[in-house]
């Protein structure tokens, strides 16, 4: 490595740092294990989609307990758009959703 230039962060302009997109994952809680999960992603697909804007979203149904699954949705959003936060205060107010909660935030550069 010596002999190459490394310019320091600090010396890098503004216009060179870009925003890059943030891969969020989203656990929904039912309020039981007879809660219809398909309903509740539907409606939380459509919240995201307000917030973050149409995207591709997986989703997976994960076991907890006793026959209680968890409803875990993964989606990309545009970091200027800020937290994530206000799409899982979102979902939370869906009938049937126990909680809500951002499990996971990884960013997604290129």
């Amino acid at each position: 490595m010596s002999g190459q230039n490394i310019p320091a962060l600090s010396a890098i302009s503004k216009a060179q740092i870009r925003m890059a997109n943030a891969v969020v994952t989203v656990k929904i809680m039912p309020e039981s294990p007879e809660t219809d999960l398909n309903s509740i992603e539907k409606e939380a697909k459509k919240t995201i989609e307000k917030i973050a804007g149409k995207g591709e979203t997986r989703s997976s149904q994960v076991p907890i307990a006793f026959g209680l699954k968890s409803l875990n949705i993964i989606f990309v959003m545009d970091e200027k758009k800020g937290s994530p936060d206000p799409i899982a205060e979102g979902i939370a107010k869906i009938p049937g959703v126990n909680s809500a909660e951002i499990s996971d935030v990884r960013r997604a550069i290129g």
